[in-house]
């Protein structure tokens, strides 16, 4: 399974990173690469770079190494309605929006509370990868999750940094493993991120492609093996933000 993208890094920025966005773009074309994803954390989570960082993302060059950089966010979720930390005016301006849970950026609720944070921020039409919904912070519904990404089609990541860490790595797979066969039986769209932290681990998704393919699903069926796949599925987004209503589509995110 070829891996031709990876939407999910982190550089220095991040606070708790280590790596410059030049020496992630050095190890993504090391990996044959074709593009990267620059996502450093929204400003709720400790560490994480001032708005400005994000308003000044014009000056990083398109490309680097022959890896075209896509720079963005990885914004998190702040509250049961599925809030986001980054304003509107950023939102509105950067290239990828990546949306994630983490613990210290969001107080945690009910199995139902925290679902339905999930999924009105999966909602959100901003919102262009929801990341590590297998992470074991939050008990979750992921069948429901799973079925509102295939009917939103937003696709949902498996993390490969969530597998290989150690103190997530059992209770991780398991969610993992868990949700990827609701993935796979719904037809929800799938992408692998890294989650890099380090340049090393840039482009790195060995354990995220063998939890895929126990779980039935196909490269075919993950976005990150075709460039061109990522990129029209972003500039769709972009096209249909004008008309996605989200208050008409909860009703639809029951399952029978």
């Amino acid at each position: 399974m070829e891996m031709l993208v990876d939407l999910h890094t982190h550089t220095l920025a991040s606070g708790h990173a280590y790596s410059t966005v030049t020496e992630n773009a050095l190890a993504a074309s090391r990996r044959g690469l074709r593009l990267m994803g620059m996502t450093d954390h929204g400003p709720s989570m400790p560490g994480a770079p001032h708005l400005f960082h994000f308003e000044n993302l014009t000056i990083i060059p398109d490309q680097l190494f022959g890896v075209k950089i896509m720079p963005g966010v990885e914004a998190n979720i702040i509250n049961p309605e599925g809030e986001l930390d980054m304003p509107l005016k950023y939102l509105e301006t950067l290239s990828l929006i990546l949306v994630g849970l983490h613990p210290i950026c969001y107080p945690g609720g009910t199995c139902e509370e925290n679902t339905q944070a999930y999924i009105k921020a999966m909602l959100n039409p901003y919102t262009d990868i929801m990341v590590h919904p297998g992470r074991p912070d939050f008990e979750m519904d992921l069948e429901k999750i799973a079925y509102a990404s295939a009917l939103l089609n937003v696709p949902l990541e498996v993390n490969n940094s969530s597998l290989s860490t150690i103190q997530e790595k059992a209770a991780a797979r398991k969610n993992c493993k868990s949700i990827a066969r609701y993935m796979a039986k719904y037809r929800s769209p799938v992408i692998l991120g890294s989650d890099a932290h380090y340049c090393d681990r840039v482009g790195e998704f060995s354990e995220a492609i063998e939890l895929v393919q126990e779980a039935g699903i196909a490269g075919q069926d993950i976005l990150n093996t075709s460039l061109e796949r990522v990129l029209d599925y972003l500039a769709a987004r972009r096209i249909r933000r004008k008309d996605i209503k989200p208050s008409m589509l909860m009703h639809r995110l029951s399952i029978a």
